[in-house]
């Protein structure tokens, strides 16, 4: 029976310092975004009636204005905004992607594309208890004042462009969106398209219905539309919103001028890339807006949002006069194990005094010869769980053997764990030495991925006794092994340079996996697998002994399992062929 397991204290302050102004606007985004959609396929009910609409409207209100919700919605509305806002402000650099300046340009235009609709729809019911449903709205639109349609239609294109941008951003780098991919474009299509033909549907009907004396009696009355006063007073609200919003945008745009001229004024300061490359930026840029801004190419597969680490760079000298790493930097740096302080984030460091330093990840240069190559991976978060598997004794092995001999019987170990791996839907990834790291989940969800892995494991000690059987006359001990298990968000794409490309994964959690197979040595057994990995498979909490355990560069303790045969793990998952072995 499993249990819920609740996050420690330690993992509670991880994700917390995660959190930053880009998880506040993704937040915040989902949920405007969430009611776009609602609102969208409610539009999209006008292709069938005018009845529909009316019951569509209806449940979409009730749940949009139900107190808790309404609140989420205008507290993501003023903070996304403030967001966009303060985008504007802080980026001093577009040149990622045209797509960005693209995506803020839409963002900041809604505001004053949609504030007369919002002022004459829910102002308007405040204030004069309007109560302006689809029929008032078409009326407006299509007949009384048709400017508008064009308004509302820019709306609703501008809006659905930026959300779907946005979702593009948030999720490209996750392991399903290319397999999603063609399914969310037809979403991105067909949604706002069945809107305005809704929208268009609704307003031919509208047309109809204001032939008939009686419905322009009830549609249009002085109650629902309000009077010629009222309506004069909410335009002049909306014009003073719009006002607002436009200066605020014009503060927004003098503030950044006068920054870049305090900026230049409090002098400028050289970067050196170590490769003898210097340039000259005012201070308060950062080390990728600096090379962006002075053609230095730079790795950064997240675009500058600190949601990678490829941009990292090492600092030559000393670093204690260097700002502190924000929350969101450090969480990074903390994700892949970089807790060396000369290590930061290029998109996140703002240096103040001269600095030098190299790149961690130099990005891919074209070559003449790299026209027919094919094109490289990029990183791609995703979960995947890691195993070390190491052949122990292997030195003193090799003491007393030709070095031929040495590497048949090695190679024969690596080939044995490798067909384990593989029978189990594992991938062999990396060969280090008598080691190697074979990943899993690349095809799979979680739980299988964890039980794909101790299926290995216990497939790894099947294979090893056959393979010891047949050594046995050439060897004077059994060989050994060690492994360590260990699942998480990870990193996986090509690393290397031009034609010595290897698909592998990079994080935190192939650094634990590989230090757990060292704590195999100490604590004397066969395979050592973290709770994550034992709770996601779905074994029970007394399945395997428990232990805690100090990991390097993790300050709080972590809890283990430990296997003294990884044999007894077929019967956990369930694997005939080693329970038979």
């Amino acid at each position: 029976m499993n249990h819920m397991a609740f996050p420690s204290r330690a993992r509670l302050q991880e994700m917390v310092r995660g959190v930053g102004l880009r998880q506040v606007r993704l937040v915040s985004g989902t949920i405007l975004f969430a009611y776009l959609v609602s609102h969208f396929l409610n539009h999209a009910l006008g292709n069938i009636s005018m009845e529909a609409l009316a019951t569509g409207v209806h449940y979409h209100t009730a749940f949009w204005r139900f107190l808790p919700v309404a609140i989420l919605f205008y507290g993501a509305c003023l903070v996304h905004t403030a967001l966009g806002v303060w985008a504007l402000y802080q980026r001093r650099e577009f040149r990622w992607k045209a797509i960005e300046p693209l995506q803020l340009v839409l963002g900041l235009s809604i505001p004053m594309l949609i504030v007369a609709h919002i002022v004459g729809i829910r102002l308007g019911q405040s204030l004069y208890g309007h109560a302006k449903l689809y029929p008032q709205e078409f009326y407006l639109f299509f007949l009384a004042s048709q400017y508008r349609i064009w308004i509302m239609l820019a709306v609703l294109v501008v809006a659905w462009v930026h959300g779907c941008i946005g979702l593009y951003f948030w999720l490209r780098m996750r392991s399903f969106f290319a397999r999603a991919a063609p399914f969310l474009l037809a979403a991105a299509v067909l949604v706002p398209t069945l809107a305005m033909l809704g929208i268009y549907q609704g307003g031919r009907t509208t047309m109809s219905d204001y032939e008939d004396a009686d419905w322009r009696r009830q549609e249009l009355s002085v109650q629902k539309l309000g009077t010629v006063a009222q309506g004069n007073m909410l335009d002049r609200i909306t014009g003073g919103l719009i006002i607002g919003y436009l200066g605020l945008l014009g503060l927004v745009l003098v503030a950044r001028g006068a920054r870049t001229l305090l900026e230049r004024r409090g002098g400028m300061i050289a970067l050196s890339y170590g490769n003898g490359r210097i340039v000259r930026v005012p201070k308060g840029l950062s080390v990728l807006e600096a090379s962006l801004r002075n053609n230095v190419p730079h790795a950064s597969v997240c675009g500058g949002r600190a949601r990678c680490s490829t941009c990292r760079i090492r600092i030559i000298g000393g670093h204690a006069g260097l700002p502190e790493p924000s929350p969101r930097e450090a969480f990074v740096l903390h994700r892949v194990g970089g807790d060396d302080p000369s290590i930061r984030l290029a998109c996140q460091l703002r240096p103040t005094t001269d600095l030098t330093f190299f790149q961690l990840f130099l990005p891919h240069m074209m070559s003449a010869h790299a026209h027919g190559a094919p094109p490289a991976r990029i990183g791609e978060e995703r979960y995947l769980v890691s195993m070390f598997v190491d052949m122990r004794g292997s030195t003193r092995l090799a003491e007393k053997r030709l070095p031929f001999d040495t590497v048949f019987i090695v190679n024969r170990f690596l080939g044995a764990v490798s067909q384990a791996v593989l029978e189990s839907g594992g991938r062999p990834n990396q060969f280090i030495g008598d080691g190697m790291l074979a990943l899993f989940g690349l095809t799979t969800d979680r739980q299988e991925a964890c039980r794909q892995a101790l299926r290995a494991a216990a497939l790894i000690a099947a294979n090893v006794d056959e393979l010891n059987q047949f050594l046995s006359h050439d060897l004077h001990e059994p060989i050994r092994f060690g492994i360590g298990i260990h699942g998480g968000e990870v990193i996986v794409g090509d690393i290397g340079y031009r034609d010595h490309m290897v698909f592998t994964a990079l994080g935190d959690a192939v650094n634990v996996a590989a230090r757990l197979q060292d704590l195999t040595k100490t604590l004397v057994c066969e395979a050592v697998i973290s709770d994550e990995v034992r709770l996601t498979a779905g074994l029970a909490e007394d399945a395997l002994p428990a232990q805690e355990v100090a990991i390097r560069g993790r300050n709080e303790p972590m809890t283990v399992r430990t296997v003294i045969s990884t044999r007894v793990l077929s019967a956990l998952v369930g694997d005939q062929r080693a329970v038979a072995a």
